[in-house]
């Protein structure tokens, strides 16, 4: 039997699992913001003021969203490297620098966030995850987000120098699978982040040093949502390669199709980044022909998630019949359900497939508005970030925390019962938000109910959809509080000789049956490149000739509620003096 991942690479295996640490504590804290929101929000415990439920849901955002996903992301694809390179990194020194780098980042950032629960200063970064203008955070947040997204570059960069080590000396091997999806991803994160460092570096950085005194919102909303859908995938595709290489093997099978494999990522590197108008079909500054574009290739982005669906259900399907599997249906008795691995990512596979029918409601323009801005779109990332990515991070942890520590899982059996939890506990949440979404009940608001105002339910009640939420927020708290347990457990466990090997599926279809240019990468970044210019280009020289690059004059965001008050009598005012000579002819307002 091969030797564990911590046998054969050592010092990779510290990196990793330096990242898996890092990773986890910024769940735990994006999990207790988390119920602090759900049970404030619903109302059935409050002890923060409202005003401060916007610094906890940016806390939530940041720390599960960016730091939780990202270091679980750099850990498991230097895994996969390294064992489908069968060669450890060029330089150790190199990856700590963009691991630290990463971690200075995030820690500045997360300061400045949690700075804003008190008064003794005045750093503060209460601007939610999607922290375009004009909401403004302290210089702190920006500069750590910076630092972050550089160091996920370098760590990048990492990856395609063991590549071309590995390259040059077998010019004339395939890029293994796991590599290349690795590569694949990589690409698609530096084109979709440049979004991104162009509003903080050239916009919000200096705004909020003082530097420039305005920015145009549109065009930092723009330039956020040009990063803020293509993340998405960065957090999907490393769960999509565990589906791909991992699923399959302990399911007791091989993967069906290496070659199908390597199309979806081919397809998400080239259509994930020109669709971030989609998130914008209410903003008026966007001609509605580039928001038609936008759906357009949204809903192009359909087939590799189909191509996903059938390629692992079939490798699933293959390892159920290797156990004496039959029927049609029967073959999924067959199936290792008793393995916290394999029940952790099939439940988040399902959940991805009811994610899936809500996003194509979000991706169409004339529904989209009707859910646009309420529950709805909560209730559909709950089931993206929050259950595909985060139950398959969660399962797989317990392959990975043996391979990178070389110490037995604590307890299979709580693991199994912590996955199931965190299914049941998200049904009953993103069910309700769902609903509540149909409704019309908004998110992004500490008081959701208005004065006059009622939500009619045609099924159940607000109370009973409350409820559910509530329940569901519980759940999800005890289903990690029982995967930190496991996690504590594995820690404080001595070292084992009985570990698994550090293997991943094989395939029933290999490399050798896929085109060559499928490996040909730069022919794919220059696609999607072409395909970035042309979704963009005219969308971006419309907003900046109608507002210019720094924008109309505007207060930047949170203001004080005087500030309101004084902000909607000076509209009213305006309002009624440009009324005044409607009235003056006799005409009814």
């Amino acid at each position: 039997m091969s030797n564990a991942y911590i046998d054969d690479f050592p010092a990779e295996a510290k990196v990793i699992r330096t990242a898996f640490y890092s990773s986890f504590l910024a769940l735990a804290l994006g999990g207790v913001f988390g119920i602090i929101q759900t049970l404030h929000r619903t109302g059935y415990y409050r002890f923060i003021d409202s005003a401060d439920y916007y610094t906890v849901l940016t806390a939530h955002g940041v720390f599960l969203v960016i730091s939780f996903t990202i270091f679980f992301l750099v850990g498991i694809f230097t895994w996969a490297i390294t064992t489908s390179l069968d060669r450890g990194v060029e330089d150790l020194r190199f990856t700590w620098g963009w691991y630290g780098l990463m971690a200075v980042g995030i820690t500045l950032s997360g300061v400045a966030i949690l700075a804003g629960f008190t008064d003794a200063t005045d750093i503060s970064a209460s601007v939610l995850f999607t922290f375009y203008a004009p909401l403004q955070a302290h210089p702190l947040f920006y500069l750590g987000l910076v630092l972050f997204v550089v160091g996920t570059w370098l760590a990048g960069a990492d990856w395609f120098r063991s590549w071309w080590a590995w390259k040059a000396e077998n010019p004339n091997e395939r890029i293994p699978l796991p590599t290349f999806m690795v590569l694949t991803t990589t690409l698609m994160w530096y084109l979709a982040t440049l979004g991104v460092a162009a509003a903080i570096l050239l916009f919000l950085l200096p705004w909020s040093l003082g530097l420039v005194e305005t920015v145009n919102p549109l065009l930092t909303r723009t330039l956020f949502w040009f990063f803020g859908h293509p993340v998405v995938y960065f957090w999907l595709m490393p769960a999509y390669m565990m589906w791909y290489i991992m699923l399959p093997k302990v399911s007791g099978g091989k993967l069906f199709s290496d070659p199908l494999a390597r199309v979806v990522f081919v397809l998400f590197l080239i259509l994930s980044v020109p669709t971030g108008i989609h998130h914008q079909y209410l903003d008026p500054g966007i001609a509605e022909g580039f928001k038609f574009i936008a759906m357009t290739n949204t809903m192009f982005l359909l087939l590799p998630s189909l191509l996903t669906a059938f390629t692992v259900v079939a490798s699933m399907e293959h390892g159920a019949r290797q156990r004496g599997g039959e029927g049609y249906f029967g073959w999924l008795k067959a199936l290792p359900w008793r393995d916290p691995v394999f029940t952790g990512m099939a439940l988040a596979g399902l959940m991805f497939a009811a994610a899936g029918f809500s996003g194509m409601i979000n991706a169409g323009m004339n529904i989209n508005y009707l859910v646009h801005n309420t529950f709805w779109v909560v209730g559909h990332f709950h089931l993206t970030v929050g259950t595909a990515v985060a139950l398959t991070f969660m399962a797989v942890t317990y392959w990975f925390l043996p391979q990178v520590t070389g110490k037995e899982l604590w307890s299979r059996s709580v693991a199994l019962g912590q996955v199931v939890v965190w299914f049941v506990g998200m049904t009953f949440m993103s069910n309700a938000m769902h609903r509540a979404g149909l409704l019309g009940v908004p998110r992004r608001t500490a008081e959701p109910q208005y004065e006059g105002f009622e939500f009619e339910a045609a099924v159940g009640s607000m109370g009973e959809l409350q409820a559910q939420i509530a329940l569901g927020g519980i759940l999800l708290t005890v289903s990690l509080v029982l995967f930190f347990a496991n996690v504590f457990g594995t820690a404080l466990n001595g070292r084992s000789d009985e570990l698994p090997a550090n293997e991943y599926a094989g395939t029933l279809s290999g490399p050798e049956d896929a085109p060559l240019v499928l490996d040909n990468l730069k022919l794919w970044t220059a696609i999607a490149v072409v395909l970035v210019v042309f979704a963009y280009t005219f969308p971006l020289l419309s907003i900046i000739d109608r507002g210019g690059l720094f924008g109309p004059d505007i207060n930047p965001l949170p203001v004080s509620l005087e500030t309101v008050h004084l902000l909607a009598f000076a509209l009213e005012s305006h309002v009624a003096s440009a009324l005044e000579p409607v009235a003056w002819l006799g005409v009814s307002r």
